[in-house]
């Protein structure tokens, strides 16, 4: 037999947190977007290319690659072929597993990290960092660093 639990709706101050954190991170993510809008990138690419640039040799095997930007196979898969198309990346065979597949970074997408990455992190800054004192920026941190590392859990559990 089932046994009913009350539920713990949210107070007014944790309902005003969560509200703000859910606008914080959509709005956050839609400046960022258009941001990059400019140089006919998404935020999902500026993410692989981030990845795929700070891996060992510019390239990741694409399940890991799934599982770093949260994005089903599928999807990645998608997004690699349109990133292909761009000359931003390559698939390479894995030669120790002949299903797996690496994505490169290639030449030209390394070049284009090269000319984006200032903008985003100006981006970055002025939508978000230099909006709030470093004081509150650590703080920030050490309050986020618990749930982020739950979430990490409870994606591997």
């Amino acid at each position: 037999m089932e046994t009913e639990t009350a539920t713990r709706w949210l107070s007014d101050e944790e309902q005003r947190a969560w509200r703000t954190h859910l606008d914080v991170s959509k709005l956050l993510m839609h400046q960022l977007e258009k941001d990059l809008q400019p140089f006919g990138l998404t935020i999902n690419d500026y993410e692989i290319l981030v990845n795929l640039s700070e891996s060992e040799e510019s390239r990741m095997r694409m399940s890991d690659l799934a599982g770093a930007t949260l994005q089903s196979k599928s999807r990645l898969s998608h997004q690699i072929t349109r990133m292909e198309t761009a000359g931003l990346v390559r698939r390479e065979n894995c030669e120790s597993d002949r299903r797996g597949l690496y994505a490169v970074l290639t030449d030209h997408g390394a070049q284009v990290m090269r000319e984006v990455a200032p903008h985003h992190v100006a981006s970055v800054r002025r939508h978000f960092i230099d909006l709030m004192p470093p004081a509150d920026l650590a703080a920030l941190r050490e309050t986020l660093t618990p749930v982020a590392e739950h979430l990490r859990e409870q994606r591997v559990g």
